[in-house]
């Protein structure tokens, strides 16, 4: 009995490995098929959520995203919203974005984009502070912590 289980263990790990070698060059296309379903999204935690409003401005616009208090469980008591400027930046940033909709500054963010410098002056309780401020591809996108 002792050595039927070893040849079945050493059988099923000898199939296991051959299901593996044959699988693996189809992993990236099923993945691709996979990503394409309805109900696979990125993360907004990653993405930073949807936009929702765009400003235009001279050479650039400014996107705001939605406000993400996204948990695995339910939502969070601290968050963030997203806020990204495209397009050919001067160097000194100054900008006041209402980023819930209400029609009243919630903030006024200076990037200083030849240093990377980034301030905020917050107009709304709930605002925090900036959490991420960085150069990307398109532009500039900062990260601003909320609370609810």
């Amino acid at each position: 009995m002792k050595t039927f289980k070893i040849i079945a263990g050493l059988a099923w790990a000898f199939l296991c490995i051959i299901l593996i070698i044959v699988l693996f060059p189809a992993l990236n296309p099923l993945a691709n098929n996979v990503s394409k379903y309805p109900f696979m999204k990125i993360n907004p935690r990653y993405s930073g959520g949807e936009i929702v409003k765009e400003l235009s401005k001279n050479n650039y616009t400014i996107s705001i995203h939605r406000t993400v208090f996204d948990g695995l469980i339910g939502n969070r008591k601290n968050g963030f919203v997203q806020i990204d400027w495209r397009g050919k930046l001067p160097q000194l940033i100054s900008d006041t974005i209402d980023f819930d909709n209400d029609n009243i500054k919630d903030f006024v963010v200076g990037i200083d984009t030849s240093n990377a410098k980034s301030s905020i002056t917050a107009l709304n309780p709930k605002v925090c502070d900036i959490e991420i401020s960085t150069k990307t591809s398109f532009g500039w996108a900062i990260r601003v912590g909320l609370v609810k």
